[in-house]
């Protein structure tokens, strides 16, 4: 079974060890040193899992749980970290986690408890579809009317963004704050994107269904 995960860790040796061990597993992983870091790769990229150490810099571990939790990211969290004090496990499962290890762990058991968080996921919604647009979130695919689309990692994570909360509409705010987090563009970049979005999933089809309510929001909408 392949995995794909996000490990947030700020210990560079602890990191380098456990990605080459999850390597011989057929994990791969992507690394972040910090938490504002792991939060923008975790809204912009699908993952199986993701690991958070709870002492980072910039956003710890449980800030940033909560944060992706609150911006709609499913994806099962296992913490990693060597405070073990029982308030320390009972504040990370309310900010979202799934799991929590404590440091020093072998490595064997993390791999296990990987692969059974993994396996969870497989039960959740691997699909979105409004209308005739669909989404496929373990394939990373995206088409309409049987067409296959091609997004950039931000367009997808618009897009999914909004297929997530459809018909309701967005607030352009709760968007800037998906893609990019605690650090918003200038006002004109968002706009871009969107303009990218529409070109790809509207402008070749005789329909749009992506809409903007002004002073609400963007709204993917099935066609009535």
């Amino acid at each position: 079974m392949h995995i794909h995960l996000l490990l947030v860790e700020d210990n560079l040796d602890l990191a380098t060890t456990v990605i080459e061990y999850l390597a011989f597993s057929s994990i791969v992983c992507d690394h972040a040193s910090n938490g504002q870091a792991g939060l923008n790769l975790a809204l912009n990229q699908h993952y199986d899992v993701i690991l958070l150490d709870i002492m980072l810099p910039r956003l710890d571990g449980q800030q940033l749980c909560e944060r992706l939790r609150q911006q709609g990211v499913q994806t099962p969290i296992l913490m990693l970290t060597s405070l073990d004090a029982l308030s320390d496990k009972l504040a990370s499962f309310a900010a979202g986690a799934d799991d929590y290890l404590v440091k020093p762990f072998e490595l064997a058991e993390l791999v296990a408890r990987i692969r059974a968080l993994s396996m969870r996921r497989s039960g959740q919604t691997s699909r979105l579809q409004v209308d005739d647009l669909v989404m496929e979130l373990s394939t990373r695919k995206v088409s309409r009317a049987g067409q296959e689309l091609h997004l950039s990692p931000i367009c997808w994570a618009l897009l999914e963004h909004l297929m997530r909360a459809s018909p309701e509409p967005v607030p352009r705010e709760r968007l800037e704050a998906k893609v990019w987090g605690d650090e918003p563009p200038d006002s004109n970049t968002l706009k871009v994107h969107l303009h990218r979005l529409r070109k790809t999933v509207d402008k070749p089809f005789d329909r749009p269904l992506i809409h903007t309510l002004a002073g609400v929001g963007i709204q993917v909408k099935p066609y009535a």
